[in-house]
C-alpha cells in the first residue's frame, strides 16, 4: 500500500508543482484585424514597459479600452528608471499625453511622436530635456526607437484619434509591468519610491481597462479615479456591437 502511494505521488507531483506556477500577468489578446481596423479614428491609449520591451496600443469599445496591437520595442537606452537631465541618455518613465502639435510626420527617424517630457512632474523635479520621442528607424539616444513599419501604424491611430476629437492620447510609460511580484523583486532599487507613484496608475488601467486620470501634487504624481476623454461615445456603440458578434 504504501509503495502505491509513493507511485501516485511521484506521478502527480510535477503537475502539481507546474499548475502552481502561474505567469504574474496573463497574456493579453489583441482584437481581431477586422476589428482593428474598424477602430481606426476611435480614441486611443498607449503603454510601454521598458524591460519588457513592449509597446501597447488600445482602442476605445464603448466604456473600455481593448488592445489593438503589442510591438516589441526596437530601442531604448539608459537602463531603467526617469529621465533626469540632458544628456543622461536614459528614456522617460511617468505619465504623458500627445495632441496634434507633437506629431511629426516628417522626422529625420521616419515618422515621431513627441511624448512631451518634460512634463508637470519632471519640471518640478527640476528634469531638463527635449525632443524625447517615440520614433521609426530603431536608433535610440533617449528616445523609444520602433520599426518603421511598426511606427507607421502607431502613428497613423494616434492622428486618426486625435483628428477625429481626442484631445490628447494619454502615453504612460512604466519601467515594468507592476505587480506586487515585480516591484517586489525591484524594492531595493534607487527608484523604488518613484516606482510607487507609477504603479497605482498601472493597476487602475488593469483593473478598469481605462486610462487613470494622473495630477502633480507637492512633487509627486497622484490618481484621480476617471479617465479623462470621452470623445466618440456615439461612434463606439456601434464598434461595441461589431466586437460582441465577432
Amino acid at each position: 500500500m504504501g509503495k502505491i502511494a509513493l507511485l501516485f505521488a511521484m506521478i502527480f507531483m510535477p503537475a502539481i508543482s507546474f499548475a502552481s506556477v502561474t505567469p504574474s500577468v496573463a497574456p493579453l489578446e489583441p482584437v481581431s484585424k477586422a476589428l482593428k481596423k474598424q477602430l481606426l479614428g476611435t480614441p486611443v491609449y498607449v503603454q510601454i514597459f521598458k524591460e519588457e520591451r513592449t509597446l501597447e496600443l488600445y482602442g476605445k469599445i464603448g466604456d473600455a479600452y481593448r488592445l489593438l496591437d503589442s510591438y516589441r520595442i526596437c530601442n531604448y537606452s539608459g537602463g531603467l528608471g526617469p529621465k533626469r537631465r540632458q544628456g543622461d541618455f536614459k528614456s522617460p518613465e511617468g505619465f504623458y499625453s500627445v495632441t496634434l502639435s507633437q506629431l511629426k510626420p516628417d522626422s529625420r527617424f521616419y515618422r515621431a511622436i513627441n511624448i512631451g517630457f518634460p512634463n508637470q512632474y519632471d519640471r518640478e523635479m527640476g528634469y531638463d530635456g527635449k525632443y524625447l520621442m517615440i520614433h521609426g528607424a530603431c536608433v535610440s539616444v533617449g528616445c523609444y526607437a520602433m520599426t518603421d513599419g511598426q511606427m507607421d501604424e502607431i502613428y497613423r491611430y494616434v492622428e486618426a484619434a486625435l483628428r477625429n476629437g481626442q484631445p490628447s492620447v494619454p502615453v504612460n510609460i512604466y519601467p515594468f509591468r507592476m505587480t506586487d511580484a515585480n516591484m517586489q523583486r525591484h524594492k531595493y532599487s534607487v527608484y523604488n519610491s518613484f516606482w510607487k507613484e507609477l504603479q497605482p496608475g498601472y493597476q487602475y488601467f488593469a483593473e478598469h481597462q481605462v486610462p487613470p486620470s494622473m495630477a502633480v501634487m507637492s512633487g509627486k504624481y497622484v490618481m484621480h479615479d476617471a479617465g479623462t476623454f470621452e470623445p466618440g461615445g456615439h461612434v463606439n456603440q456601434a464598434l461595441l456591437a461589431f466586437a460582441q458578434e465577432k
